[in-house]
């Protein structure tokens, strides 16, 4: 597998326009004032914890759940009210949903015998798919005859099957296991890559959406948290629950001095600029952006005096837990690498200094805990 290749920074144009959409189960608002563009030729995953009102929006957009209110627009034209056989769109699911008593080529069939095309278009389209799955000779077989990710291979050829403008897919690759999980993730990035087919995804999991999406939309509570590509959700996270859910995140109570600075325990420190001055909040670092500190280094305004309290080994690199008195009664979880802990003599019970990079470190206010 080669290098991902990133996508141009130029905006192109908007082939799905979601606008103040807001989705009601009786009293229980699932969706709230919802509104979010999706590029032609995109993937975007949404990415949030169970409940948070992702796949209600990726059903919405796919029909399946009418919104309450608001509006959906693809390809300049207004869909909103329209049931999901007039909506332009294929979908896969994450049980695959195959019809069992239907071979590989007329499961992959199935859309295009509906739409009535010729048999001649028909044999040569499933070829084709088949081949661009990667299963050009499981086409008698019976879904029961198939691993799950060649399951999940055929119920993605079934969704192209008919050339749809949008490709919706919920949770698709959560019922298989690891290893096949990754490589099918890699194999569907690269295929919607080679299509240019414009593609949303529903996912829980945090990996797949860094790994596959030229955008992330997190979600908590059926609002959106932050839209931004995979190194933006990480490495800028805009609220304590972004910050928080993607990745481990070291989160410590704090005091905001001015704009820049903060204060934990009784460590001053810079940080990252922010709006929540003179107040108290939660500090964040990234277990990896703690950085271990060398003897001969100069000593800068972020270096802090710890314990290695405890230390695991977690393959390659070590997770320890840092103390100090500077601290209170918090700690600093810190991952270093085999190398440093090796060149540096890091181990439990050492006393050592690790410095907290103003550019890592952020702070929130109390609203952004909500």
């Amino acid at each position: 597998m080669g290098a991902r290749k990133i996508k141009s920074s130029k905006k192109t144009r908007p082939f799905l326009q979601v606008g103040n959409l807001t989705k009601k189960f009786g009293t229980f608002t699932a969706l709230k004032d919802i509104s979010l563009e999706v590029n032609e030729g995109e993937f975007v995953c949404f990415l949030g914890p169970s409940g948070c009102g992702k796949t209600t929006l990726l059903r919405a957009i796919a029909g399946l759940d009418i919104q309450t209110s608001g509006t959906i627009v693809q390809a300049g034209k207004d869909i909103s009210p329209l049931p999901p056989a007039e909506r332009d769109f294929g979908i896969v699911f994450q049980s695959y949903a195959l019809f069992p008593n239907l071979t590989v080529t007329r499961n992959v069939a199935y859309g295009l015998e509906n739409a009535g095309h010729s048999k001649a278009q028909i044999t040569s389209r499933v070829d084709e798919l088949l081949a661009l799955v990667g299963l050009p000779d499981q086409g008698v077989k019976y879904p029961s005859q198939l691993s799950g990710g060649q399951q999940q291979r055929i119920a993605l050829a079934r969704a192209l099957a008919t050339s749809p403008g949008l490709l919706l897919l919920d949770e698709p690759l959560s019922a298989l296991d690891a290893k096949v999980r990754t490589r099918l993730r890699h194999e569907i990035k690269d295929l919607q890559a080679k299509l240019g087919i414009t593609t949303i995804m529903v996912t829980h999991d945090q990996e797949e959406a860094l790994t596959m999406a030229d955008r992330i939309v997190v979600m908590d509570h059926g609002t959106i948290e932050q839209v931004g590509t995979p190194v933006e959700i990480y490495t800028e996270p805009g609220t304590l629950f972004v910050a928080d859910f993607i990745g481990e995140m070291n989160q410590l109570e704090a005091n905001s001095l001015s704009s820049e600075k903060l204060q934990i325990g009784s460590l001053k420190l810079a940080c990252q600029p922010h709006q929540s001055a003179k107040q108290a909040g939660i500090a964040t670092i990234r277990p990896e952006d703690v950085v271990a500190f060398e003897g001969s280094k100069k000593a800068g305004k972020n270096v802090a005096a710890v314990t290695i309290a405890e230390m695991e080994f977690l393959g390659s690199f070590w997770r320890a837990t840092l103390t100090s008195p500077d601290l209170g009664d918090q700690f600093i979880t810190a991952d270093f690498s085999i190398n440093a802990v090796r060149r540096l003599g890091i181990e439990t019970g050492k006393k050592t200094k690790v410095e907290l990079p103003a550019n890592a470190l952020r702070f929130y206010n109390r609203q952004d805990q909500a």
